[in-house]
C-alpha cells in the first residue's frame, strides 16, 4: 500500500485502499460542479463531505469542473476559490483523501503544488484519450509532493482497446499508479468498456491499478461500471444523486448498494451513502440529471458531457435547438476545451436557411 511519502521513482506500488475489493471514488464536488454551473459554496462542501467521508467513501474529488485553474470565463468562473474549498474539504475528512483533477494546459504544476498545500493527496491528470505524453511533468510534480496519482484517459471511446492500453503505458510510465478508461460521453455501450479495461490490464499487469469513469448518457453508467470491474477494474468513480455533466455520473449511492448486492467490498456503508444522496446533496442542486434528448444525443454522437451546459447557454442565445448544436458538434469531433467552439456552430446553424427542419430533427 502506497503511503503519502512514496517516492516518485516507485511505480508499481498499488493506491492507499487497494487492498480492498473495490475503491469507489466520489466526484460530486468535481464533476457535478459542471452541473452547478461552478457555484459550489463551502458550506455545501462540508456537508458533502462530511455525509461522504461518515459513510466511508475513501477518496473524495474537489476541484472546478474541468480541474484546477478551470475557473475562467471560457469555462465559467467559480463561485468560491477551489483552494478555499480543497480546504474547506480537507478540514471536514477524517478518513477519506481528498482529490484534484488537472488538465495539462488547463491547469499547471503552481496549481497542483497549490492544491498539495491545501491538503490535497491524490491528483488526478486528465487528457484527451491520445495525448497522455503531455501529462509526464505533472505526474512527476505530484509524485515529488508526495501524492498518489491517477491518470484519466478522458473520450476513452474515441480511441480502440490497444491503442488506449499504450496510451495507458504512456501513463503509467510516467508515475501514474492508475490509469482510468473514462467514458467522458457516456458513450460506451457494454463490451465497449470491458474490451478497454482489460485491454489496460493487458498492458499494464500489476503496475498500476485500472479504473473506470461513466456517464448516464445512454443509462449505462452503472452497468458499465459492473463490467468494468468484472474485467479488473478495481477503482470506479461516481456521484451522488449522478450529479455531473451530461445525464450525470453513475450515482455513487447505487454504485454502493449494487456492488454490496453484488458482494463486492467497497467500504462504504449503503444506508449512510443513500441519506447523503437524498438528505444532502438532492436538496441543494438546480435540476436533477436526467436522459433528455440532449444529453442522450451526445451519448449517442460521442459529445464530450460537460459541452451540455453550453450548448444550452447557446441554443437560448442564438435560438437553435441544444439537441442540434451537440448532434453537430459530435460530426465535428470535439474535445474537452474546445468549449469556446460551440458558439460557432450555434452561429452556423442559426444562419442556415431551413430552421424548420433543425427544429424537428432527432438524433441519426
Amino acid at each position: 500500500m502506497t503511503s503519502p511519502e512514496t517516492s516518485p521513482e516507485t511505480t508499481t506500488e498499488l493506491p492507499v485502499g487497494a487492498d480492498a475489493g473495490l475503491r469507489i471514488t466520489d466526484s460530486t464536488l468535481r464533476d457535478g460542479s459542471h452541473a452547478m454551473a461552478h457555484q459550489f459554496t463551502e458550506g455545501q462542501v462540508r456537508a458533502v463531505v462530511s455525509a461522504l467521508d461518515t459513510a466511508g467513501v475513501q477518496v473524495i474529488e474537489v476541484a472546478h469542473g474541468d480541474g484546477l485553474g478551470g475557473s475562467s470565463f471560457n469555462y465559467g468562473f467559480s463561485r468560491v476559490s477551489e483552494i478555499d474549498l480543497i480546504k474547506a474539504a480537507v478540514d471536514e475528512a477524517t478518513q477519506a483523501r481528498i482529490a484534484v483533477l488537472l488538465l495539462p494546459g488547463l491547469g499547471t504544476v503552481h496549481d497542483l503544488k497549490q492544491a498539495h498545500g491545501a491538503g490535497a493527496q491524490v491528483a488526478r491528470i486528465a487528457t484527451h484519450c491520445t495525448e497522455a505524453d503531455i501529462a509526464a511533468q505533472h505526474f512527476a510534480a505530484a509524485r515529488d509532493l508526495g501524492m498518489e496519482t491517477v491518470g484519466f484517459l478522458m473520450l476513452s471511446h474515441r480511441l480502440d482497446p490497444a491503442g488506449l492500453a499504450a496510451q495507458a503505458r504512456t501513463m503509467v510510465d510516467s508515475g501514474a499508479q492508475c490509469v482510468y478508461v473514462v467514458d467522458s460521453a457516456g458513450a460506451m455501450v457494454l463490451t465497449d468498456a470491458q474490451q478497454r479495461i482489460q485491454a489496460v490490464i493487458d498492458e499494464i499487469g500489476t503496475e498500476a491499478q485500472v479504473g473506470f469513469h461513466g456517464h448516464q448518457n445512454l443509462s449505462l453508467g452503472v452497468a458499465n461500471s459492473v463490467l468494468a470491474y468484472q474485467a479488473g477494474a478495481r477503482q470506479i468513480d461516481g456521484a451522488l444523486c449522478a450529479l455531473g455533466a451530461g445525464a450525470g455520473n453513475s450515482p455513487t449511492e447505487v454504485l454502493a448498494a449494487t456492488f454490496e448486492k453484488m458482494g463486492i467490498d467497497t467500504g462504504v456503508d449503503t444506508s449512510r451513502v443513500l441519506a447523503a444522496a437524498q438528505d444532502v446533496v438532492k436538496p441543494f442542486i438546480p435540476r436533477l440529471p436526467w436522459m433528455d434528448r440532449s444529453s442522450i444525443t451526445q451519448g449517442y454522437a460521442g459529445v464530450y458531457s460537460s459541452f451540455l451546459l453550453h450548448a444550452e447557454r447557446a441554443s437560448e442565445r442564438y435560438g437553435v435547438p441544444a439537441h442540434a448544436i451537440l448532434e453537430r458538434v459530435g460530426e465535428a469531433g470535439y474535445v474537452g476545451g474546445q468549449e469556446d467552439m460551440i458558439i460557432d456552430i450555434a452561429l452556423q446553424l442559426a444562419e442556415e436557411k431551413d430552421m424548420g427542419d433543425l427544429a424537428g430533427a432527432g438524433v441519426r
